[in-house]
């Protein structure tokens, strides 16, 4: 497998078609993005409306898309990587291709949006916060998970995550990281009621994956890490909150 970061911007979008085929892989580079994907998805209720809309913003491959079987939204997902958004269509995601930060969807459309692992990688997260918001209907839920704009987050995050290999070496740069204070502020300024809370991986079923992982044993069904609520929100955190009704 080719380490993109190494002949890379950090943060560069193309290592994503560089890496196209660690995708699903569950022993792969991606494979905390699955652990936080389940995650992401247990923040979101079944249905409560006949069409209901799940707006996947930065969906990537679609990894969300097992976990939402059977909670009744039709699943967008956008994107901008192409090699991506054909992995997500072949799991039933429907595709769109386009920037977070211009989202080619109409006003009031979703009854819920997600914005995994997504506001730490565009320009100008808040351009993407109101694209989110904006994307919502009254009532409608707003779920994200991000890294937080600390020194502890960088060290965690880049410094000792990169070398683990749960996370692509340059997939972050630490200057895009954002502060979950100023996070709460914009969603409020677009009428989203934001909570936040810390997370992280267990550890325990993470030193049993990376054992696994270090003698070649793959991952089955159930021995994934679980990401589990944490005291602080320092490193990565979840964010969930309704717009205005």
């Amino acid at each position: 497998m080719r380490d993109a970061g190494l002949s890379l911007p950090r943060n560069d979008p193309r290592q994503y078609d560089e890496l196209a085929d660690e995708w699903w892989r569950p022993d792969g580079v991606f494979a905390m993005l699955h652990w936080l994907a389940e995650a992401r998805a247990m923040l979101v209720p079944p249905a409560t409306r006949p069409g209901a809309i799940l707006v996947d913003l930065g969906c990537g491959a679609g990894l969300m898309a097992p976990h939402l079987v059977g909670k009744g939204y039709r699943h967008i997902g956008v994107d901008l990587t192409r090699s991506a958004l054909t992995q997500a269509a072949d799991h039933g995601v429907t595709v769109v291709n386009g920037d977070a930060m211009a989202v080619p969807l109409a006003d009031g459309c979703a009854d819920v949006v997600t914005a995994g692992e997504l506001l730490e990688h565009v320009p100008d997260w808040r351009v993407t916060v109101a694209q989110a918001c904006r994307l919502l209907r009254p009532g409608g839920l707003l779920v994200v998970d991000t890294l937080n704009d600390t020194a502890l987050s960088r060290l965690v995050a880049v410094r000792i995550a990169e070398r683990l290999p749960t996370v692509p070496r340059g997939i972050h740069d630490p200057r895009l990281f954002v502060d979950d204070r100023e996070l709460v502020a914009e969603c409020a300024r677009h009428g989203v009621d934001l909570r936040v809370h810390g997370v992280r991986p267990g550890v325990p079923g993470l030193l049993r994956w990376l054992v696994r992982r270090a003698r070649g044993r793959a991952t089955a069904p159930g021995q994934a890490p679980r990401i589990v609520p944490t005291g602080s929100t320092a490193v990565l955190y979840q964010g969930r909150g309704v717009r205005d009704g």
